[in-house]
């Protein structure tokens, strides 16, 4: 289990001095928990975060007790990256949560190996519900059975964790292979020899009227 340690912070403080401070302005709430205000060493909550992502369970460790939350959201500069403000969501113990987990996948698909496919992600992310030491950091997906282009792979496919239940409907595709694209080759466009020599000849050939009027001037 990840824990950190919190601190309530004081709302009157700003959330710029306490980012100076090295730490990170947060807060908590749930279904059945008032929103709390606290504050969490930027080190520790970016270590935490790089490992649990908004799937696993954190226990936020607070003066005069613990809770079991989510890390539900996090704001980030848009120049630096560095968080500026992160969510935790608190769940009932006892009960089951439903989150979305990421998707990883994994294995050969002799359709993208021997026949050129490409494997077409449709989902990145699974719900399901479970309870929050059950609750599992990913959700891996073998694409091995992906043989022809065409192939799916279903969201009820998939095979879950013990204590893990899908959340999504049973026919959802989740992954597919299509068949490589044939790049056609541009025909180029025939030239018109006639137009360029009617041009020419127009370049070379004055009309009649106008080598009349000159020859006056060329004799003065």
């Amino acid at each position: 289990m990840l824990t950190l340690k919190a601190e309530i912070r004081n709302t009157k403080t700003k959330p710029a001095a306490i980012r100076k401070a090295g730490k990170v302005p947060a807060v908590f709430y749930g279904k059945r928990q008032a929103s709390t205000p606290i504050s969490i060493r930027q080190v520790d909550f970016l270590k935490v975060w790089h490992e649990a992502g908004e799937s696993s369970v954190v226990t936020l460790d607070i003066p005069g007790g613990t809770k079991e939350s989510l890390i539900h959201d996090v704001d980030l500069d848009p120049v630096t990256g560095a968080p500026r403000h992160a969510d935790f969501y608190v769940f009932e113990k006892g009960h089951k949560v439903e989150v979305a987990l990421p998707i990883e996948f994994e294995g050969v698909s002799s359709a993208i190996k021997d026949l050129g496919g490409a494997l077409v992600k449709v989902l990145h992310e699974i719900k399901v519900e479970a309870m929050p030491k059950d609750l599992p950091h990913n959700i891996t997906i073998d694409i091995s059975p992906l043989i022809n282009f065409g192939d799916q792979i279903l969201a009820k496919d998939l095979k879950l964790p013990a204590g893990v239940e899908l959340k999504e409907k049973s026919e959802e595709v989740v992954a597919t292979v299509a068949a490589p694209r044939e790049e056609k080759e541009e025909e180029a466009a025939p030239i018109d020899l006639s137009a360029i020599e009617v041009e020419k000849k127009g370049k070379e050939e004055a009309p009649a009227g106008e080598i009349e009027e000159q020859k006056p001037e060329q004799l003065t």
